[in-house]
């Protein structure tokens, strides 16, 4: 396979490499605040701003964060319901906000995603985010808040398993690494568990080789999408875009990649990582491309580094990629490797 470098070199935590001329800049913060890392003993708050968590994902956080060596600090009201949400959006931004302000919490980690998130953002009080720099954990419908706080605040936050996710060897490793070790340079590989699986979304594919290095950004392909045209939408110019999915039809994946190439400027990513996408096969019968072919059609006349199927997404071994960091991305053995430690 002939191989392109799109781009070279290793980005210092406030400098962004510029692709085909262009040079993103965080929007308003003009610098990246790192975390401080995570510390056996340490206290991580568990929230739930999305949606409601039953008793037993509660309690799997809770035997997560312990089996990690932190103690546990739960929102007040993190069992709360309104319907499919866990409570109102006062009640699930009153959690938010007290984890970042108490002082005796060193992580946030949210218990489970779920719709919910988006409602938070006029609210977030960023400021306070700002002041109180704290590791924040989370993925799917917690896209949204990844992504603004990064925005408004220059924080990095992680895009990683939810408390109530199972921790497989593979998961907790990542986990450890990137948010308690602070392991740098740190390479994700693809896992062992996928390399075994035989259903198709689990099947790595290039869709154009190459190498880059660039800033993390991205997360749930529906919360992307959903976001665009809000204050917190995206620019993804110049950016390595990671996006995974679970349960949409090819149609709808591609009505979603083409909401972003027409609001996000993702044709002028620097390189897009796509994870799994998980029961995303069309119906049986159903006139529709395959998930592969959607993918080939949307994205294949980008010219930049792209591949499917990398180790995170709605599966059970799921990496933590630092929204805003450095990341390297080589097609060509399916490897993200991060170019300096994401917390202190």
């Amino acid at each position: 396979m002939n191989r392109r470098i799109f781009s070279k070199g290793l980005l210092g935590s406030s400098l962004m490499i510029p692709f085909l001329g262009l040079t993103p800049t965080l929007r308003p913060a003009q610098t990246v605040v790192k975390p401080a890392r995570l510390r056996p003993g340490d206290t991580i708050g568990l929230i739930t701003p999305g949606s409601f968590a039953p008793e037993e994902a509660v309690q799997r956080a809770i035997t997560n964060a312990t089996a990690l060596g932190l103690k546990v600090k739960l929102g007040k009201h993190l069992q709360a319901e309104r319907g499919f949400i866990a409570g109102t959006d006062a009640q699930r931004l009153e959690d938010l906000h007290a984890m970042f302000a108490d002082p005796d919490v060193k992580g946030i980690w949210c218990v489970r995603g779920g719709y919910g998130c988006t409602r938070l953002l006029p609210q977030l009080d960023f400021d306070l985010i700002r002041r109180n720099p704290k590791v924040f954990i989370g993925y799917s419908d917690i896209t949204a808040l990844l992504q603004a706080i990064y925005l408004e605040t220059g924080l990095i936050c992680f895009h990683g398993p939810v408390g109530s996710s199972t921790l497989t060897p593979f998961t907790r490793e990542q986990l450890v690494a990137v948010v308690m070790e602070a392991n740098s340079p740190h390479a994700i590989k693809l896992s062992s568990e996928q390399l075994t699986q035989t259903d198709s979304a689990f099947q790595p594919f290039v869709i154009n080789p190459g190498v880059v290095i660039a800033p993390l950004s991205g997360g749930n392909l529906s919360l992307l999408a959903a976001m665009a045209g809000t204050r917190h939408a995206f620019d993804f110019s110049g950016k390595l875009v990671f996006i995974e999915e679970v349960g949409e039809r090819p149609y709808r994946v591609d009505r979603m990649l083409t909401t972003l190439l027409q609001s996000s400027n993702l044709n002028q990513a620097a390189g897009i990582a796509l994870g799994l996408f998980t029961d995303c096969h069309p119906k049986k019968d159903e006139r529709s491309l395959s998930l592969k072919d959607t993918l080939l059609d949307r994205l294949g006349n980008l010219k930049m580094p792209i591949a499917y199927g990398l180790s995170f997404g709605h599966v059970s071994d799921n990496c933590t990629l630092p929204v805003g960091l450095a990341a390297k991305f080589d097609t060509d053995q399916y490897l993200l490797e991060l170019a300096e430690h994401a917390v202190l």
